[in-house]
């Protein structure tokens, strides 16, 4: 899927209530080198929960892997980040979710605030223009919060199964051209 011989590891973050069968997330893992982080809940999610799982998710990696974070794992990231001393190479973060939008879910509220600061990894932010989740200038300037490269990757909603997305080849692209960039070890 991805063309750069010192990464061979990925770890799918998916937001709340998980990805479907249909989630590009899903379709993705169909490659052996991507693995998804198992939360205890994915209803009902908990920043303590979610940060250990995805700590051991790293942990269990054969080498710092990518973070593919999509919707509430997005924010998940940046929390995750700020107190791990474990090692990413990169995190691609879609369809973040805006904490004050009006489909911010109720159950995620421990996830509202988040540290907006420079990630300590290459990080490459995706939106759309019709998310109901977040603007397109919320987007924006998660990224340059977070000192990520941005890229708006059209008319896509919430970027998700509902999208009709398929197996996301534009994200494919996306992540290939991401992994690409990144500095070889």
């Amino acid at each position: 899927m991805v063309d750069n011989a010192d990464v061979t590891s990925f770890i799918v973050l998916p937001g709340i209530y998980n990805s479907g069968p249909t989630h590009w997330q899903t379709r993705w893992e169909q490659d052996p080198t991507f693995m998804r982080f198992a939360p205890t809940d994915w209803d009902v999610p908990t920043r303590g929960d979610w940060v250990a799982a995805l700590e051991a998710a790293v942990a269990a990696a054969p080498e710092p892997p990518i973070l593919v974070a999509h919707s509430l794992a997005c924010l998940l990231v940046p929390i995750w980040a700020s107190g791990s001393k474990s090692s990413v190479s990169g995190a691609m973060l879609v369809a973040p979710v805006d904490p004050a939008a009006e489909a911010f879910p109720e159950a995620a509220e421990e996830f509202a605030k988040f540290p907006r600061e420079p990630l300590p990894f290459p990080s490459l932010v995706v939106g759309s223009l019709n998310d109901h989740h977040a603007t397109e200038e919320y987007v924006r300037g998660f990224a340059a919060d977070l000192r990520a490269e941005c890229v708006i990757a059209g008319a896509l909603g919430h970027i998700n199964a509902d999208s009709g997305l398929g197996d996301w080849p534009q994200g494919r692209e996306l992540l290939a051209g991401f992994v690409a960039g990144l500095p070889r070890n």
